[in-house]
């Protein structure tokens, strides 16, 4: 008996088939590709977000009673310090609790500020607890897509101010004053994607 072979008609049906069912599965495969991407940018955005706000609540929690002098060497500067009218020089404070794990010869302490500049969060520092104006800082980007950043300061009498030291300390200037620290500081983040996000730190008495 004479075996049947499968005719032309056939043979397209099951390409079409075939390259169907290829096409299909392509396209799921590449959507979970871009699946996978998209998840991949929304830990890493996360990651940030969380670094930033976990590095501005160490500072804070390590905040230190210790002023500093000016890059001119004439008058001290305050333990913590913000203007609230500079959108770019956030705030600037003294932290402790500095990490030496090389055994490197340097202060325990660290001034940092904070800094807002082309829609990015940035953290600065210095190698020396009273540098000159010659000490170059070291930044570090923490947060890109920023489309502003606060800080608040309570003071002892449960009010939010935005500069600090409050008007009454800068009055009546001295050493006392020079390390008055608020009770509490108050961080909203906006973001460009999340929108904002506000973290109320307590200052350690």
């Amino acid at each position: 008996m004479r075996q049947r072979g499968f005719t032309l008609i056939e043979l397209m049906v099951a390409v079409f088939i075939t390259a169907v069912l290829f096409a299909i599965g392509y396209g799921a495969v590449n959507q979970a590709v871009k699946n996978r991407e998209a998840l991949e940018q929304q830990q890493e955005r996360l990651l940030a977000v969380q670094t930033a706000m976990r590095t501005i609540a160490q500072d804070v929690n390590q905040l230190a009673l210790r002023p500093i002098r000016n890059p001119n060497g004439n008058d001290l500067l305050p333990v913590i310090v913000a203007t609230g009218s500079d959108q770019q020089r956030l705030v600037e404070l003294t932290r402790g609790g500095w990490a030496n794990p090389a055994g490197v010869q340097r202060p325990a302490l660290q001034r940092v500020v904070y800094l807002f500049e082309e829609n990015t969060l940035r953290r600065r520092y210095w190698p020396v607890l009273d540098p000159l104006l010659s000490t170059e800082p070291i930044t570090k980007d923490l947060c890109t897509g920023v489309k502003s950043v606060t800080f608040r300061y309570m003071d002892v009498s449960r009010t939010w101010r935005d500069t600090w030291p409050p008007a009454s300390a800068v009055a009546n200037a001295g050493q006392l004053n020079l390390r008055l620290r608020p009770i509490a500081v108050e961080v909203t983040l906006e973001l460009n994607d999340w929108g904002k996000i506000v973290r109320v730190l307590e200052v350690p008495t």
